[in-house]
């Protein structure tokens, strides 16, 4: 009987258990879930009436570019940051801003969101951009990318590569996103929900390691689309988003001399033969020692003699004139393609001449008798 009793708590003691990790996972499960339009209560005076026990300040500075804007937007900054009592004060002459809490500061978390809007404000985001991080929903990060990339001339195209032409993907980004995007110097400044930031910080790393941005963008708009449909927020999106792999286009830079690999032996290379063996397989280990010398005597004179032939040749060709190009006569060849009428060329003349003179055509003489007959009378004193 007690066994049984035992086995009953047992029991009963398991089934608690199951039951209390059910609620548990159901208790999980509604948490992660957050209601449509359900916004978080802001934070007043009746939640903390007594104030801050302690002093708490912050400062920053600023280049010397910036100190004309921070001069007309102070008013503003000073009136913003007063209606959550903290005091701001700008010292032009140290280059830096600060902020410190007051006696009538009751927020905890409002000098927090004051260190960010001076920041903000130095790293060149306009007041009116700025101004929006004192409200609850709102964050900031200021990204450091100035030493990510070594080479300063690759450092500057992958931070233009960030902007895009006429700044069409920054904002793109800042569409997606939600989030307000500033370029500026070694820093990127974000300003938007947590989310969003963390969206923005992914490109801009990436965008760093030489990923195109464009890339990021893309899956950005494919993610927008998905959180959409609400069946497919518990489900994996891996299958809707796309895998692009880095390829190396650039081609590898081969080397001039190419060394071809030898087919593998077993065996090793055979033994080079030294001075003794050449001379064995010559001859000339045999031979006295003054025929040696003789015989390396000549063979440097010959090779002397050819170095002379060589060298004189080398000077010679100074001396030999350079061949001449023969000179041809331009000769104004006559057409051969047809015979030229000489009679029709006169007449031609004859008609240039009356026209230029202007007068009258001539009409071919007569043969008169007095030159018939003194023809006559010379023929015949030339038969006697």
């Amino acid at each position: 009987m007690a066994s049984s009793a035992t086995g009953d708590d047992v029991s009963e003691a398991q089934t608690g258990k199951k039951s209390l990790k059910s609620k548990n996972q159901v208790d999980d499960s509604e948490l992660l879930t957050v209601p449509d339009g359900w916004k978080e209560p802001g934070f007043t005076r009746d939640d903390n009436p007594r104030g801050l026990l302690e002093e708490s300040s912050f400062a920053t500075l600023f280049p010397k570019y910036r100190e004309a804007y921070l001069k007309e937007c102070w008013p503003l900054v000073q009136k913003a940051l007063g209606e959550a009592h903290v005091k701001a004060t700008l010292d032009l002459i140290e280059g830096s801003i600060s902020v410190c809490t007051t006696k009538k500061t009751f927020d905890p978390y409002a000098i927090l969101r004051a260190r960010d809007l001076i920041k903000l404000l130095a790293r060149s985001v306009p007041f009116e951009q700025a101004v929006r991080i004192l409200e609850d929903d709102m964050a900031c990060d200021i990204i450091k990318i100035g030493t990510l990339v070594r080479n300063r001339e690759r450092f500057v195209k992958r931070r233009q590569r960030l902007i895009g032409p006429k700044g069409s993907t920054l904002k793109a980004l800042e569409l997606l996103t939600s989030c307000y995007v500033m370029v500026q110097g070694n820093t990127v400044s974000a300003l938007g929900p947590f989310n969003g930031l963390k969206e923005v910080r992914k490109v801009v790393m990436d965008t760093m390691k030489n990923i195109h941005p464009i890339y990021n963008i893309k899956t950005l708009m494919i993610k927008r689309e998905l959180a959409k449909d609400p069946d497919l927020r518990t489900q994996s999106w891996e299958r809707f988003l796309p895998n692009f792999r880095h390829k190396n286009l650039a081609k590898r830079k081969e080397p001039k001399k190419k060394s071809m690999k030898k087919e593998y032996t077993p065996f090793p290379p055979q033994q080079p033969e030294s001075q003794v063996d050449k001379e064995l397989a010559t001859g000339e280990f045999f031979l006295r020692e003054s025929v040696k010398r003789r015989k390396k005597m000549e063979e440097i004179k010959v090779k002397q003699a050819e170095a002379l032939t060589k060298k004189q040749e080398q000077r010679n060709k100074a001396f030999i004139p350079p061949k001449e190009k023969p000179l041809m006569k331009k000769t104004n060849k006559a057409p051969t393609e047809g015979k030229l009428d000489i009679q029709a060329i006169k007449d031609k003349v004859k008609r240039a001449k009356t026209k230029k003179l202007g007068a009258p055509p001539v009409a071919p003489p007569a043969p008169s008798t007095s030159t018939s007959t003194t023809g006559q009378k010379k023929k015949k004193k030339n038969k006697g």
